[in-house]
């Protein structure tokens, strides 16, 4: 089916998407090669200053619902297909992370009067991914964002008092991520760091975090994966030294000391999971200016969450270095950092932690020494 790659109101490029498998097979007229999304024209070769289908199509593939998510099954089974690729196309490719959408050919259709920030969206996919299968699957509504959020724990956007919120759960026996979030945070408030505020919530036992959207009608998320994309590597600069390069190319300022302090960030809280759709920045999206890193977000894959607590072995970390001994180095500037803020940080990481039913006492000193530990060695850098 033919359609329209739209900006909000802005036509961009068109395509044809083949439903059966929610692939573009096919690019058409680009009406505004500036808001094409950001990495997906060619940086080398014969297409340099292109857009591709390969391109393009990495982009859209980024906004499924990744296969691992639980929940997925019944969904998939409820609009008969196998592949969650064909989901985005459901919602028009809606999101709550930017305004992109694909407006089918004649449709007429308008970006305010579907988008989700200011309309209700259906709460059926979100209800599924927590395992509720309503009685009758012919009726599925399938106009959310849900279709369109990536990662692989379990969640889901909800409407509560008219903001758009993020419910996310945790994983294995300690079920752990959702508290991880509040410890970050606290962390983050005392030091001043830029961050999204956390709050928990409960069904039964079980925990689950809560965020609002920080993006707006008016802005969007550039995950850094898609930042990395808008320039060719050279082959003598490191992962770390790319990135900077890509953001300076691109006019985003003040970025080495917004990344440095979530290095830090990282490091106090052994965060295994810092991937680069796990960070990001903000853009307007109608002037294309940026407005720089966005605030630390999603940082529950942290403090040993599925494992015993160690502080003795080497803790892994991404994206820059395999491990945080070796990612930390990165970090050139330490005088913002003050100690003392965090003063007590344990005995809050402990009174957190004692909310949850699936950690017992002594994992919760553990983890609130563990943490107390890791402040130290940064006085030490």
């Amino acid at each position: 089916m033919n359609h329209t790659l739209m900006h909000k109101n802005i036509p961009v490029v068109d395509i044809q998407i083949a439903e059966d498998i929610g692939v573009i097979i096919e690019i058409g007229t680009v009406h505004n090669p500036a808001h094409l999304p950001v990495g997906t024209v060619a940086m080398f070769g014969n297409d340099k200053g292109k857009i591709s289908r390969k391109t393009l199509n990495d982009w859209w593939a980024g906004r499924s619902i990744p296969a691992s998510r639980d929940g997925l099954a019944d969904i998939l089974f409820g609009v008969g297909s196998n592949l969650t690729s064909i989901l985005p196309i459901k919602c028009f490719g809606l999101s709550l992370s930017d305004q992109y959408w694909i407006c089918p050919e004649n449709s007429g259709l308008k970006w305010s009067d579907i988008n989700f920030f200011e309309n209700d969206f259906s709460k059926d996919v979100g209800e599924m991914l927590f395992g509720k299968v309503p009685v009758d699957l012919e009726s599925l509504n399938l106009r959310s964002p849900d279709n369109t959020s990536d990662g692989w724990l379990k969640k889901k956007w909800v409407i509560i008092d008219g903001k758009r919120m993020l419910m996310k759960g945790g994983s294995g026996f300690f079920q752990q991520e959702p508290l991880n979030e509040l410890i970050a945070c606290a962390i983050m408030k005392r030091l001043g760091i830029d961050h999204i505020p956390y709050t928990l919530t409960f069904e039964g036992d079980t925990p689950y975090s809560l965020c609002e959207t920080f993006i707006t009608p008016e802005t969007e998320l550039i995950p850094a994966w898609r930042i990395l994309e808008t320039r060719k590597r050279n082959n003598q600069d490191s992962a770390y030294t790319h990135l900077l390069r890509c953001t300076e190319d691109l006019g985003i300022s003040g970025i080495e000391s917004a990344l440095e302090k979530m290095l830090v960030l990282d490091y106090i809280i052994a965060n295994t999971d810092r991937h680069y759709n796990n960070f990001g920045f903000v853009r307007n999206a109608e002037t294309l200016e940026w407005h720089g890193l966005a605030p630390i977000y999603d940082s529950g894959t942290s403090l040993w969450h599925d494992t015993h607590v160690s502080n003795a072995t080497p803790c892994k970390s991404k994206p820059f270095r395999g491990t945080h001994d070796e990612q930390i180095k990165l970090v050139r500037d330490f005088s913002w950092f003050d100690a003392s803020v965090l003063a007590g940080i344990g005995n809050e990481c402990r009174e957190i932690f004692s909310q949850s039913k699936h950690l017992d006492e002594p994992r919760q000193i553990a983890l609130a020494r563990a943490v107390e530990s890791r402040i130290k060695d940064i006085t030490r850098m």
